[in-house]
C-alpha cells in the first residue's frame, strides 16, 4: 500500500530524531519505498489490460479467457482493491479503442531494458492468447507487436510460443519427452550437456528473486515460482530419459 513507506520511515525517523526525524523519515520512506511501489504498477496494470485486449481480439471474450484471468488473480492472491484494480485493467483492455502501442511504450519505459522481466510479461500474454488452445491470426499479430515493442525477435517469439504449448500439454497430462523439450527449447536429439545448459539458462531467467530485484510486483512471485517448477520438472524428465 502507498502509505507503508511513509509509515516505516516515520517510525525509524521518530526513534532517532523525534518530530523532525519523523518528518524526515516519512519523506525518505516515500522516496525509497512508495516510489518503488509506484514503478511496479505499470507492469501490473499493463499485464491485465493487454490480457483483456488479447481476449477481445477474436470478437468476444470466451469462458477460457475469463478462467485464465481469474486463475492468475487467484494465484496472485488478489483480493479487495487489488483484485478490483486487475479487473478494471482487464475491462480497459477490452475497449475497441484500447491504445496497445501506447501502453506497451509506457511499460517499456518502466522496465528500463530489464529483459528478463519483459520476457515474463510476454510469456503471460502468450498464455492469454493460448487460453483456447490455439492462436488465431489476430492473436499472432498482437503477440508480434508486443514482442517487437519489447525487443524480442520473431524467432524468439516463436520459441516462447512453442515452450508454452509444451507447458500446456504437460499441465493436461504430465510432461512427455516432447513437451519437456518444448519447455526447455531443445531438440530430442540434443545431448545431456546441451539440455542442461538450456535448463540452467531458463532457471536463471525466471528465478523469482532475480525478477523481484528487477521490479516484478510481489503479487506475481507465484507466477515466477510456477514457471521455475515447470522448468525443473521438464529437466528431470529429460535427464532421466538421457541417463536411463
Amino acid at each position: 500500500m502507498a502509505f507503508k513507506g511513509k509509515l516505516f520511515g516515520a517510525l525509524i525517523g521518530f526513534l532517532f530524531g523525534r518530530l523532525f526525524g519523523a518528518l524526515l523519515g516519512a519523506y525518505l520512506g516515500h522516496v525509497l519505498w512508495d516510489r518503488r511501489q509506484t514503478r511496479t504498477n505499470p507492469f501490473f496494470h499493463t499485464t491485465f489490460s493487454v490480457m483483456g485486449h488479447i481476449a477481445k481480439s477474436s470478437g468476444r471474450v470466451t469462458e477460457a479467457d475469463i478462467a485464465l484471468a481469474t486463475a492468475l488473480m487467484d494465484r496472485m492472491r488478489l483480493q479487495g482493491r487489488a483484485r478490483q484494480a486487475a479487473q478494471a485493467a482487464y475491462r480497459e483492455g477490452k475497449a475497441a479503442d484500447f491504445p496497445l502501442d501506447a501502453a506497451l511504450a509506457r511499460l517499456k519505459g518502466a522496465l528500463s531494458w530489464r529483459r528478463d522481466l519483459a520476457r515474463v510479461f510476454l510469456e503471460i500474454q502468450i498464455q492469454a492468447a493460448l487460453a483456447d488452445g490455439d492462436l488465431n491470426p489476430r492473436e499472432r499479430q498482437i503477440l508480434a507487436r508486443i514482442a517487437s515493442q519489447l525487443g524480442f525477435s520473431a524467432e524468439e517469439l516463436a520459441q516462447l510460443v512453442a515452450m508454452w504449448q509444451g507447458q500446456r500439454g504437460a499441465q493436461r497430462q504430465g510432461f512427455s519427452n516432447d513437451d519437456a523439450c518444448r519447455v526447455l527449447g531443445v531438440q530430442p536429439g540434443d545431448d545431456l550437456r546441451t539440455i542442461k545448459r538450456a535448463y540452467r539458462k531458463l532457471m536463471a531467467q525466471h528465478h523469482p528473486d532475480k525478477l523481484a530485484s528487477q521490479g516484478l510486483p510481489p503479487e506475481m512471485a507465484e507466477v515466477a515460482q510456477q514457471k521455475s517448477r515447470d522448468i525443473q520438472a521438464a529437466w528431470e524428465v529429460l535427464r532421466r530419459a538421457k541417463e536411463g
